[in-house]
């Protein structure tokens, strides 16, 4: 049932940024163990029997429409996304949709600002969950091969006011001694919202840049800082994220107290891409600037995730000395619940309340365009 903690989320009273940084901050300890937990599924969200009312097989009237195959009946398609995007008025304020039939595309997708909201729908039997998700877009440069993150991403989303439905996003890089980072998202800007998503990757898989983000019932695979960003004000809810590799999972890179950005991941987990994952091969993140900001709350945590929990940036630059690592009523055999031989890094903390949305996305979030509700109750 997702309706409790919905239903507490909504009530929960505004807090500005400094104010909820206030908060946290003073109801975090350092010791003690969170509460029992109700987060001990292990399976994908949404498995189960198909629904057909959930099916999105069909584009909708007056949608731009994408079919690899080029066999679609719509008499007028796109055989790549890209060209899809390019297909969309970048001048009328009225919404705009781009549908997207089965297939394996191979390209980067870049989506400029427009005036307009826009939903991207891939062709799913059952859209409540990631697990049924028939495109896949695909590329697999890195940061050795161009000049900044973002133009690493497989989808580069610049465009405000955006519902991103059933797309798997996938950079295959893979690692590199240096210079590896390679997205599957650069999310750049705020309002936007990612419904049963697959993000693929391993180092810097989401790139979360800037403005309030939702990421629901979506896959997260990656092994290095693979949710990053610097002032992006990001809520994960009901994820599943799965570690391919040793390293960490955020990697906040918040640079001063009136820095809004929060990273929370809540009613998800936490736990290895498979069986192959050794014990203890994950921190939950490590601060890339000092004013570092993530909560893990209500969230199942594997045997992956280190005992100490979280980590220093490096040796010579440690940047804990202002961080807010804090988790909140977890459970698993990776949380602070469980008894462990090492202690969580003494630079973390134990929340007595959880966050509530609102501090993240903002006051009367549930209002904006891009934030589906409904979505996260299907």
């Amino acid at each position: 049932m997702r309706f409790p903690t919905l239903f507490v989320l909504l009530l929960g009273r505004v807090l500005s940024c400094n104010e909820a940084e206030r908060d946290s901050k003073a109801s975090i300890s350092g010791r003690g163990s969170t509460t029992d937990t109700r987060h001990s599924r292990i399976i994908p969200r949404g498995v189960g029997q198909s629904d057909t009312s959930n099916a999105r097989m069909s584009p909708p009237d007056g949608a731009i429409v994408v079919d690899s195959s080029g066999r679609s009946s719509i008499p007028i398609s796109h055989l790549t996304v890209q060209s899809g995007v390019d297909a969309l008025d970048r001048r009328t304020n009225a919404p705009q949709i781009l549908f997207i039939y089965p297939g394996v595309y191979h390209e980067q997708v870049f989506i400029p600002p427009m005036p307009s909201n826009l939903t991207i729908q891939g062709y799913t039997p059952d859209g409540r969950s990631y697990t049924n998700n028939t495109v896949t877009i695909t590329q697999n440069l890195a940061l050795i091969n161009t000049t900044s993150d973002d133009l690493t991403a497989t989808l580069r989303n610049w465009n405000s006011n955006t519902k991103v439905y059933n797309i798997n996003l996938a950079n295959t890089f893979g690692r590199a001694a240096t210079n590896g980072q390679s997205l599957a998202v650069s999310a750049h800007v705020g309002g936007q919202g990612y419904y049963g998503v697959q993000f693929l990757g391993f180092q810097d898989t989401i790139l979360a840049n800037k403005g309030a983000q939702l990421y629901a019932k979506c896959l997260i695979v990656g092994a290095v800082d693979f949710i990053f960003g610097q002032t992006a004000q990001a809520w994960f809810d009901q994820v599943d994220i799965r570690t391919n590799g040793f390293g960490y999972i955020t990697a906040s890179g918040r640079d001063n107290y009136t820095n809004p950005s929060w990273f929370v991941i809540n009613n998800s987990t936490i736990q290895g891409i498979n069986s192959s994952m050794p014990a203890g091969s994950t921190y939950l993140g490590r601060p890339w600037r000092s004013f570092a900001r993530v909560v893990i709350q209500n969230t199942f945590l594997d045997t992956v995730v280190k005992p100490q929990g979280w980590s220093i940036w490096e040796k010579d630059q440690p940047n804990t000395q202002n961080v807010t690592f804090a988790e909140y009523s977890n459970g698993g055999p990776g949380s602070t619940r469980v008894q462990q031989k090492v202690p969580r890094a003494n630079f973390s903390g134990v929340l007595n309340t959880s966050i509530k949305p609102d501090t993240v996305l903002g006051k009367a979030f549930w209002n904006e365009w891009w934030v589906d509700l409904n979505y996260l109750f299907l």
